[in-house]
């Protein structure tokens, strides 16, 4: 199919509203990254998203809703929490694992008894879900395992052909998707992917936050994913990505041992000045490094890396945000220096 590039435009964001409802996959930016859009509720338009992504049909979508009174609709029980927690952090990037009910097709919840719901601030994302009149379910719009777009042009490159339009509202804010809870009793909530809402925000309202093993090992031979990101490697470039932990000096060093023509480090702005080796910088702070991750992953192919070092970012706040892309990007694989 030829896929149409939308503006942000009234008309533009009712064409594309339109294409929803009738059962068409939609690019559509959040103040994440784009989504995949396609009605929650419409199996046959919910599958289109896995064949068009390539995306393994035990990967749960997250269901995106104008606003949180809405959850009701879809969902047979919300903890009183989840109404504390919408009321400080939706519309925003938060994710709230939820028991669903059968207006939610297995097809969309990845086989699970639960849906993630989320209100997105992003207001073109918000209009088009008020103009659309249905649940949207949007995974990240790539090709399954490859970073996801932060740029209508990131969509177009991967999705060009498959879907009916993409609406190009800028770029990105966050940079990485959402933080997904889930709720293990009546004050404590379990973080199964960390984002831009982090563990101490989450704090101020929860007697108790969790952090979940599998955000940064993985999840166990035959353990099901609760969560979109936790089951399969993610973020990766065609480009071997692996991380590195430790201070600049001993970046420095080691690249130093392990420059090449088609070697990449990615670093931390201002650790660049006589770097030994070829470099791409992706932040001073967690928050710049998490705006810019996935667009510098994608520029490294082009690029012509076939090998890519990438200095760790911090493993708490919004760090710990960006380290949880990056193992999944690197397969795991970490040197400590």
């Amino acid at each position: 199919m030829e896929t149409m590039l939308l503006d942000s435009s009234e008309s533009d964001l009712a064409t594309a509203a339109a294409l929803i409802r009738q059962g068409h996959l939609v690019g559509i930016p959040t103040e994440t990254v784009y989504g995949l859009g396609a009605d929650a509720g419409n199996e046959r338009a919910v599958r289109s998203i896995f064949e068009a992504k390539g995306r393994p049909s035990d990967n749960p979508l997250i269901v995106h809703l104008a606003d949180f009174s809405q959850a009701t609709n879809y969902t047979t029980s919300i903890p009183k929490l989840a109404y504390t927690l919408a009321e400080h952090f939706c519309p925003g990037p938060l994710t709230m694992v939820l028991p669903k009910n059968e207006r939610i097709p297995m097809a969309t919840s990845g086989g699970l008894d639960t849906v993630g719901i989320r209100v997105p601030s992003h207001p073109v994302m918000h209009r088009i879900i008020e103009l659309a009149g249905c649940p949207i379910a949007a995974p990240s719009a790539n090709t399954s395992g490859y970073p996801s777009p932060t740029s209508a042009q990131h969509v177009m490159a991967d999705m060009n052909g498959r879907i009916a339009a993409i609406v190009d509202g800028g770029v990105s804010k966050f940079g990485v998707e959402s933080t997904v809870i889930s709720f293990d009793d009546e004050n404590s909530v379990r973080i199964l992917r960390p984002g831009c809402v982090t563990r101490d925000m989450l704090l101020e309202y929860c007697q108790c936050v969790t952090i979940d093993p599998a955000i940064l090992k993985g999840l166990a031979d035959g353990e099901k994913a609760a969560s979109p990101g936790m089951k399969y490697k993610h973020y990766s470039p065609k480009a071997d990505v692996v991380m590195i932990e430790g201070t600049a000096s001993q970046v420095r060093r080691f690249a130093e041992e392990n420059a090449s023509d088609t070697t990449y480090f990615v670093i931390y702005s201002g650790d660049e000045e006589n770097f030994p080796g070829k470099y791409i910088t992706y932040g001073a702070d967690s928050l710049q490094q998490a705006h810019s991750l996935f667009a510098i992953l994608r520029d490294l192919d082009s690029l012509g890396a076939d090998k890519v070092y990438v200095r760790a970012p911090a493993h708490d706040g919004v760090g710990l945000a960006v380290y949880n892309r990056l193992i999944r990007a690197a397969g795991f694989e970490v040197i400590t220096l």
